[in-house]
């Protein structure tokens, strides 16, 4: 463990992460209007003390040894066998809990950030992805939030690979979400434990023609490349206004709609008219008498973030 003398204080930074993930691709796309900060203090006279800002949205996380980022931190400890010291932690969490744009994959690797600053280790990104997939069971959400840009994940018999690529600075993201929670295990439990084998070529084939598109500066293919099968139908309909949102017609800007992550936010890719789009969206959940925020998003391209803020 670092050695000091009166106190430490460190910092870990992570970004919002939005995932179009279906049981034949994935990948995810880290953006950065939204972030999650965990700053930790090893002057503590409790094992673990927890404070916790950012909006109402946070009102359910737990402010105790049960947080998110303290489990991480005491998860990689157990793994690096190291102890932890007694600590108090300070989060200052933007992104909305059960919205699906990967708040816990934040929380799990800025708990792995902070882990390693307190204990003066730089763990190569291979073994923190390893540690944050083993914690949050699948990587797209953990590799976008540490490497930012647009990665792609694929499970190997050694391990999780994420490949970071560039993502075209002309196409924007917009977020809508619905005012309402969606439990990530609720959405899981709505698909089918089979898929049928057509559907699992169609997302397969536009997984494919997604990357193909991007990169080839085809964004006119974007729309059908955004297509699925596999998950969003079944999804849609836990909340109302859903199905209808994931229906929205072309319009001028507008290349493609998708839900984001488990839901129930939905993202958009666009290249202009962001304001009109959000607002299309969001009428889907407002004629069922449901709020939204609307966001506008860039890309982080830098991820994960931490600083040794004071070492006395």
């Amino acid at each position: 463990m670092r050695k000091v003398t009166g106190s430490l204080r460190s910092e870990s930074l992570a970004n919002v992460k939005s995932s179009r993930r279906g049981r034949t691709q994935s990948c995810g796309t880290s953006v950065n209007s939204s972030y999650a900060r965990a700053t930790v203090d090893v002057e503590s006279k409790v094992k673990c003390r927890v404070h916790i800002r950012g909006g109402k949205h946070n009102a359910s996380l737990p402010r105790s040894a049960e947080n998110l980022v303290y489990r991480s931190m005491a998860y990689v400890a157990t793994r690096e066998a190291q102890v932890l010291p007694p600590l108090h932690l300070a989060i200052h969490n933007e992104i909305p809990v059960s919205r699906g744009l990967g708040g816990s994959a934040a929380a799990i690797v800025a708990g792995i950030k902070l882990f390693e600053l307190l204990h003066d280790l730089e763990l190569p990104n291979d073994k923190v992805l390893q540690y944050a997939t083993e914690f949050e069971s699948h990587a797209d959400n953990v590799a976008a939030t540490l490497l930012g840009g647009f990665v792609v994940t694929c499970n190997s018999r050694k391990g999780t690979i994420a490949v970071k690529r560039s993502w075209p600075s002309d196409i924007k993201i917009i977020v809508v979400s619905p005012e309402l929670h969606l439990e990530t295990k609720l959405a899981r439990a709505a698909l089918p434990r089979l898929i049928n084998h057509v559907d699992g070529v169609f997302n397969l084939q536009r997984a494919a023609l997604f990357n193909a598109a991007l990169f080839e500066q085809r964004y006119d293919l974007l729309w059908e490349a955004m297509q699925d099968r596999l998950h969003q139908q079944k999804r849609s309909t836990l909340i109302p206004g859903l199905a209808e949102a994931l229906a929205v017609p072309r319009q001028p800007g507008l290349l493609g709609v998708a839900l984001s992550g488990a839901g129930p936010s939905v993202l958009a890719l666009a290249q202009d008219h962001f304001e009109e789009i959000g607002e299309t969206i969001a009428q889907s959940f407002a004629r069922h008498g449901i709020k939204t925020r609307v966001r506008p998003l860039d890309i982080d391209t830098a991820g994960c973030q931490g600083r040794v803020l004071h070492s006395a």
